[in-house]
């Protein structure tokens, strides 16, 4: 028996957001933050370094495809997929531009998971028991008008989301899962209506999350969704899951294990926790997932009837599942919210099934509260920018030259033009949200989602190059070639990943694990905070201090720069 639905929607409530707006909305989002910045510390340009030795070897070095190395060490990781992508893209890449190219199919992979996420809650909210109630005289909401409202309302909920900014810009591979996940998630939605194109998509999923680096998040996510979709109530105008289908499913679960032990990916990363941590945890998901969660808790409450029996109803079931194994992992391997980026769509879908459920108080309470949020950071970010552009208000700028110190400000007039263009279309949004216009089920949404896509397209465009330069490591770079002075081979001891990336990248030069010095290359670096357990062996082979170099916002992070202790030919 299909419990009651608790969606009441009127055919006035499902008008579509404008798609040229929505697509805007999406651009301003996608876009910034991909371009006009260097490589930032420390993931962001480690994942690089791979893809730049991929694509560029040095001279007569061998690398290999199947196993990545970066400075003599393998990814930990275990990530290829990213790699590929990055290294083919960067093989396309004019001189200077490589950086560029590789975040290309980054870009990509985000569009694609807010592409997979609409369609998602789409075929989602189209299935027989999400649909609201029938009305006595009719005049109740079209299903497939119904599915595209919701659908928008899911999509604005992943871009209000506050975790989502920072890294699905990067070019990592936590965006390389959030995307293969979100393919899966789409893939399992649709599996019903589109047979073929949802196997495809199953199947990039779970066979691209095996290869970048979570072939145990593929299996899980495959499996139980698979399993909820086995067992769910079908649609009547769908066919039915057939054995084929089942055996099929099968089949790719075994060809990840199989993949994944053949490349040798599996790894054990499960990590102790003390109760405490639950607290920890509750904080990460809190602003992470904000303020898509409280929609979400709500939207668990209003559904209620037939969430008792959630596994029998995909449009809470999926949705549930995908968060539950992700925020798991989230627990199970150390609390990082890179793993709990994975459960972002999945949140969403949920806040978009508490839109049709929301209470005019309640609709205005979120309202008023994201103006409020967004208006006052977007007014935080023009201070600081005016600041430190004239000098009034003084304290901004006297904090940033603290903060930052070296940095010079730019000004640009594009940069200004595309600043004052998103503020103005934000004031405009807010008096036309706040206007009496007819009811329409995503516009709770509206606001929190361009409120989040104005604070990151300002932040991302005025104090870009601040941000640069305090989360690059090219100044870091220039001090020490300016004690070495132009040189084209650097030795190397106790440097992390990301370091070694940034000289090979910045300074263009070939880097060697530390030996006695050479006339080819008689300059050395160590990372100051090793420094300790290897100032007696580098005394040993010839080195002798000859500078220091801190990375700009960092006390503990920096260089030290050795010579040779007697005269070389």
């Amino acid at each position: 028996m299909n419990h009651p639905t608790p969606a009441i929607v009127a055919q006035n409530a499902v008008r579509r957001l404008p798609r040229l707006a929505l697509i805007l909305l999406c651009a301003a989002y996608v876009l910034p933050g991909f371009w006009g910045r260097t490589p930032w510390k420390s993931n962001d340009i480690e994942s690089f370094g791979y893809m730049l030795q991929l694509a560029q070897p040095a001279l007569g070095e061998m690398v290999s495809w199947l196993r990545p190395t970066l400075l003599g060490q393998v990814d930990d990781n275990l990530s290829l997929l990213p790699y590929w992508l990055g290294a083919a893209a960067i093989r396309w890449a004019p001189t200077g531009w490589e950086d560029v190219f590789a975040r290309i199919p980054f870009m990509a992979m985000l569009v694609i998971t807010l592409t997979s996420t609409w369609y998602a809650v789409y075929a989602l909210a189209r299935h027989p028991a999400a649909q609201p109630i029938a009305f006595a005289f009719g005049g109740e909401a079209k299903p497939k008008d119904y599915a595209c409202a919701l659908a928008d309302g899911g999509l604005l909920a992943l871009l209000a989301c506050l975790g989502l900014a920072r890294l699905s810009h990067e070019t990592t591979p936590a965006l390389t899962q959030l995307c293969l996940s979100s393919l899966l998630f789409f893939g399992l939605s649709t599996l019903p209506r589109h047979r073929i194109p949802s196997g495809i998509a199953i199947a990039g999923g779970m066979l691209g999350l095996t290869l970048s680096g979570a072939p145990s998040l593929a299996l899980w996510l495959g499996v139980g969704g698979s399993l909820i979709r086995a067992v769910a109530h079908q649609d009547p105008t769908q066919r039915k899951l057939s054995m084929l289908d089942l055996g099929t499913l099968a089949l790719l679960c075994l060809l990840c294990i199989t993949t994944a032990g053949a490349l040798d990916l599996w790894r054990w990363r499960v990590v102790a926790h003390q109760m405490v941590d639950v607290h920890v945890l509750a904080k990460l998901i809190m602003w992470f997932t904000w303020p898509a969660w409280p929609l979400a808790l709500w939207s668990l409450w209003r559904w209620r009837n037939q969430l008792s029996q959630g596994w029998r109803y995909p449009h809470l079931g999926l949705p549930i599942w995908f968060a539950a194994v992700t925020i798991g992992a989230t627990w199970f391997t150390g609390l990082s919210d890179r793993a709990l980026l994975v459960s972002l769509p999945a949140v969403a879908t949920l806040a978009a099934f508490a839109l049709p459920t929301l209470r005019r108080s309640l609709s205005a309470l979120i309202d008023w509260f994201t103006l409020l949020f967004f208006s006052v950071c977007a007014l935080i970010v023009w201070v600081v920018w005016i600041s430190i552009q004239t000098g009034i208000p003084a304290q901004p700028a006297v904090n940033v030259a603290r903060l930052v110190p070296g940095f010079t400000p730019e000004f640009s007039w594009p940069t200004l033009a595309l600043a004052l263009s998103a503020t103005v279309a934000w004031l405009a949004l807010v008096k036309w949200r706040i206007g009496h216009h007819r009811t329409a089920i995503w516009k709770s949404m509206v606001l929190p989602a361009s409120g989040a896509v104005l604070c990151w397209l300002l932040v991302m465009s005025l104090w870009l190059p601040m941000l640069d330069f305090s989360r690059s490591y090219a100044p870091m770079v220039k001090k020490v070639t300016d004690v070495t002075g132009p040189i084209a081979c650097l030795q190397y001891a106790g440097i992390t990943r990301a370091q070694g990336t940034a000289f090979h990248w910045h300074a263009k030069v070939k880097l060697m694990p530390a030996q006695a010095p050479q006339s080819e290359c008689r300059w050395l670096i160590v990372d100051s905070a090793n420094l300790p357990l290897l100032s007696t062996k580098l005394q040993m082979l010839g080195w002798t201090p000859a500078g220091k170099a801190r990375r700009v916002q960092s006390k503990e992070e920096g260089m030290v720069i050795f010579r040779p202790t007697r005269p070389l030919p």
